[in-house]
């Protein structure tokens, strides 16, 4: 139960993310941008609807257009604020000239209207959208600050006594708009991974047709197509190499520095460049279904997902707004009961609002998720739940799956033990040439061994498959068996041997070498052990997190495959189901549990784990039961992941302390704490460290590294 209710809370989780999207909140990161953007103009409704009608637009275009309507209004809004400046009588009077003529307040109530209702607009649009919700926030502070200042201005402009804030309004929606635009193209930055990563898709393949080779869109093709594929080119989409071999550049993809060589039977994946020789490839996946458009949709889904820490920003931005006109409000009723000028009290409320817009609050979490989906992605991480992935800083256990993971799931030969005068090697080149045609796991791994040392192997005449007990043939005219430990009993050459009887106890796999009916040699092997594995555990323990191994397999090879890892614990023969209620007992004992499978038969403890990790996923990145994926067979990418998930964290806690801690002595500032010291901010000021905060809190985001 405890594992369906999970997957329930994570389909509810994604559903919601998606109903979200579509109400308009799909980039929760700035839901003040969408604000402004939703009723921007019929051009961004359409692109609204396209973005979700019909999908023939990124989300990334829909706020490159955003971005680029910010421009326009700023720049508008800039070259009528100079007259406006040049027209107002405070600026006047600070750089010592007059400047008047019959109906220049009028002129100047003309460019500020303008300013207003074109600049401001967005800022308008959002506040009506945030009252709508009842959620007051960036938006309805800054048209609350402006509309006042405008509407109190155009009143002393037609007779009422006291004096104009045109220049303050117009000067603070010039900076509201060009801090939107800087803001918005931080964000943008972060969304460019996903152009860069569909840009890697080819746009043309060759076509291999009856008739001859035919270039053709890639969006042709079909599952089953032939294509060529010349060196230097890039593989047009997920296949396999038919004809051909070569090595193939898959670094922007999986993040794999080396060249992988690539022969007849082996994937490639769409996008990776072929550098060598030139190959046939059969088109196994298309469109979607390739890895690359997987990863692009995983990675846009990552971005879009919103995290408890932003929940958190975004809560306190709430919390902050109602502060800020509680604080605009309480200082323009003090100052008037103080009796100073309504004026006076009305600067000091309108320098509140502006200065205490949560505007870098806002952005405190989203950028920092945007930065780091963007470097997770590059390093061939792609992570499905943010919330799981903020987890991951807490991590406390890896628990990984043995075969494929900490392994390689094939046998490697780690022992030859003489039994008789031969030596090593000559055990090895004579086992090796008797398995040399044998497709058995037992013997690829002798013959990769006998390969590795560079042994030439002898020829093999008469050779025949001893069904469940070995091989048997003739070399130089010697009859050669390499046979298991049964077959020995059963023929009365079985000899003790401690050596062997070590490596059995091991759990390791033991074949013996028979030559003329004399105990030769013993051959033991094991699943070979990622070497990678022992820096993972290495670096996991020094990071003070534990390391354990689950595995089908017997206690004696697990105890060994443990033993050379340096392993805080093992959990041996466990049934594929059994493996969650392991990773619950790890839980029950109040650690946090990260597990590390191939997300096949480990689904069910990558769900019950407090972040599941798949491994290797290859070609088939789409694994619903992880929440983080690593696209590489490295179980180093585990580390880099909890990294990851620490120097996200603290990016987020560094602006979100930024941000309200900046409040905290912002609001008396703003309201005249220091006026009897002669300290008074005016709104513009205000409004300037505001975006200053802001720009601060974009820039720190942007420094994340792992």
């Amino acid at each position: 139960m405890e594992d369906e209710k999970k997957v329930h809370n994570k389909h509810t989780h994604e559903e919601h993310e998606e109903m979200e999207m579509h109400k308009h909140e799909e980039h929760k990161m700035h839901e003040h941008m969408e604000h402004e953007g939703h009723e921007m103009g019929k051009e961004h409704e359409h692109m609204e609807h396209k973005d979700h009608g019909e999908h023939k637009h990124s989300h990334a275009e829909h706020h490159k257009m955003m971005m680029e309507d910010f421009k326009k209004r700023f720049i508008v809004s800039a070259i009528l604020t100079i007259p406006i400046l040049l027209l107002s009588p405070l600026i006047q009077k600070f750089l010592g000239f007059t400047f008047t003529f019959t109906g220049d307040r009028y002129v100047l109530f003309a460019l500020s209207t303008v300013v207003y209702f074109y600049g401001g607009k967005p800022f308008l649009t959002g506040m009506k959208d945030e009252l709508k919700k009842r959620t007051p926030g960036m938006m309805t502070l800054i048209a609350l600050a402006i509309t006042v200042a405008f509407f109190y201005s155009v009143a002393v402009t037609f007779g009422l006594p006291g004096k104009t804030f045109y220049w303050e309004l117009a000067t603070l929606i010039d900076i509201m708009l060009l801090g939107h635009y800087i803001e918005m193209r931080s964000v943008l930055g972060a969304s460019r991974a996903l152009e860069e990563l569909i840009k890697l898709m080819p746009t043309d393949a060759h076509l291999i047709t009856p008739e001859g080779i035919k270039d053709v869109p890639v969006s042709e093709l079909k599952k089953g197509d032939i294509v060529l594929v010349k060196p230097g080119e890039k593989i047009p989409s997920d296949g396999i190499i038919i004809e051909g071999e070569t090595s193939v550049n898959e670094a922007m993809l999986t993040g794999e520095s080396k060249p992988v060589y690539k022969k007849p039977g082996d994937i490639v994946i769409g996008g990776s460049i072929n550098l060598e020789g030139s190959i046939k490839v059969r088109i196994e996946k298309t469109g979607k279904d390739t890895y690359l458009m997987q990863v692009v949709e995983l990675v846009r889904q990552a971005q879009e997902t919103r995290s408890r820490t932003q929940d958190l920003a975004n809560r306190a931005a709430f919390w902050l707004t109602l502060i800020a006109i509680t604080a605009g409000s309480a200082t323009l009723g003090t100052w008037l009961y103080l009796g100073k000028p309504f004026v006076f009290a009305l600067e000091r409320m309108v320098t509140v609002m502006v200065i205490t817009c949560p505007h870098a609050l806002g952005l405190a979490v989203p950028l920092v998720v945007s930065v780091s989906t963007s470097i997770s992605a590059r390093k061939g991480i792609l992570i499905r739940n943010r919330e799981a992935f903020e987890r991951a800083k807490d991590v406390q256990v890896v628990v990984f799956d043995k075969t494929g993971t900490l392994t390689e799931g094939k046998f490697e030969v780690t022992d030859i033990i003489p039994l008789d005068e031969l030596e090593d090697n000559e055990i090895l080149k004579y086992a090796a040439a008797l398995e040399g045609h044998s497709s058995h796991p037992i013997a690829q791994g002798i013959v990769e061994k006998a390969k590795e040392l560079g042994l030439e192997l002898y020829e093999v005449e008469q050779s025949k498959v001893l069904p469940g007990k070995g091989v048997q043939g003739v070399i130089n005219g010697k009859e050669v068996l390499v046979v298991s430990p049964g077959f020995l009993k059963e023929n009365g050459l079985w000899k003790e041997d401690e050596r062997v009887n070590k490596v059995l106890e091991q759990g390791k796999t033991v074949v013996f070498l028979v030559i003329d009916g004399k105990l030769a040699g013993a051959l033991a092997l094991a699943d070979k052990i990622r070497p990678e594995s022992r820096e993972a555990i290495k670096r996991l323990h020094e990071m003070g997190i534990k390391a354990y191994m689950l595995t089908g397999d017997n206690a004696k090879v697990a105890k060994w495959v443990a033993e050379e890892l340096g392993l805080d614990g093992y959990f041996a023969e466990v049934l594929p189901h059994q493996k969650s209620e392991k990773v619950k007992e790890l839980q029950e004992k109040g650690f946090i549990v990260a597990m590390v499978g191939d997300g096949i038969n480990d689904a069910p403890a990558l769900i019950q784990a407090d972040v599941g990790v798949a491994i290797g996923a290859g070609t088939d990145v789409a694994i619903e039961s992880a929440d983080i994926i690593l696209v590489k067979n490295d179980p180093r990418d585990v580390i880099t992941a909890i990294h990851l998930a620490r120097a996200t964290y603290g990016k987020m806690v560094q602006n979100l302390a930024w941000a309200t801690g900046y409040n905290t002595f912002a609001i008396p500032l703003a309201a005249g704490a220091l006026y009897n010291y002669g300290i008074l901010l005016s709104p513009a000021v205000g409004a300037l460290l505001m975006s200053m905060s802001t720009v601060i809190v974009a820039i720190n985001a942007k420094f994340l590294k792992v």
